[in-house]
């Protein structure tokens, strides 16, 4: 079962790790450090180096910033949207939008949903609708781990216990539908890539949450809300020639086991069931 239909590159994940090997075991043999063999790995030059190309990649908002601000600009171009703002980093989102009926969606951006930061998000009380936009930029990542691991581990539990309302989630990024990402839905159907600036995109995968909060007594299993419901993705899906039959619709159905808080999550498309979890309890420290 996949919670996408996103693919990961099995031949590019390999040839990264075959490379990596290389790298441990010549990159002594790079540079003018003057030093041996030896010198080298004992030194720890190879290991600060690598981890401060790792924090430079990680760190690094900017790629992903002009990324959103094309989107942006073309669906505002297009009419799809009204106009956008950056919150700044004083706030604890990134992005207000203008819809064309006057509500404001509020985005929260995110990288490949698999780490702790996907927990930090806070919904701020002026937004009528509130989304995560996962823009991982790892060719070699899982895409269908890191979604999975984002909704059901980290955003069913900080939605049911901390009572934060999460309208959805897209995962897109300028890495689909290149060779370290296939994208099912253009591969017979190449036309359906939409050129914006310097990229090539497919459709975004679209993943909608329910309305409300789920409750182990009173709520147990909202509904996901409509395509319709949610004006920003709405906008997104619309401006980018996705298909209503390409829609995720995510199930949280909470309950209680003993003292214990437990959910499950439920990845329907198109009425077909894409992935499920058993129930977990919420852990808090």
């Amino acid at each position: 079962m996949k919670a996408t239909p996103c693919d990961k590159n099995t031949a590019l994940k390999k040839q990264v790790s075959e490379l990596a090997e290389v790298l441990k075991t010549q990159a002594h043999k790079l540079g003018d450090h003057g030093l041996t063999e030896q010198e080298f790995y004992n030194s720890g030059l190879f290991r600060g180096a690598v981890e401060q190309i790792r924090g430079e990649f990680v760190a690094s908002m900017t790629p992903k910033r002009e990324f959103v601000s094309h989107i942006l600009n073309h669906m505002m171009d297009e009419g799809f949207i009204r106009d956008w703002l950056s919150a700044g980093s004083k706030n604890r989102h990134d992005y207000s939008v203008t819809l064309n009926n006057g509500k404001t969606a509020v985005i929260e951006l995110k990288g490949c949903l698999d780490g702790n930061n996907t927990n930090i998000f806070s919904r701020p009380p002026h937004a009528d609708e509130f989304i995560v936009w996962s823009v991982c930029t790892n060719p070699s990542a899982d895409p269908g781990k890191n979604l999975w691991s984002g909704i059901h581990t980290r955003l069913s539990a900080e939605i049911i216990d901390r009572n934060q309302r999460v309208d959805g989630v897209v995962l897109w990024d300028w890495v689909c539908s290149t060779l370290g990402r296939p994208c099912p839905k253009i591969t017979s159907e190449p036309g359906r890539l939409k050129e914006i600036g310097p990229y090539k995109l497919p459709p975004p995968c679209i993943y909608m949450f329910p309305a409300t909060i789920p409750s182990p007594r009173n709520n147990p299993e909202p509904l996901p809300q409509r395509l319709e419901d949610v004006g920003i993705i709405e906008a997104m899906h619309r401006c980018f020639g996705g298909r209503d039959e390409e829609v995720h619709s995510v199930f949280f159905t909470a309950r209680y086991e003993g003292s214990d808080v437990q959910r499950k999550t439920r990845i329907e498309r198109n009425g077909e069931m894409q992935r499920e979890s058993n129930f977990t309890s919420i852990k808090r420290d």
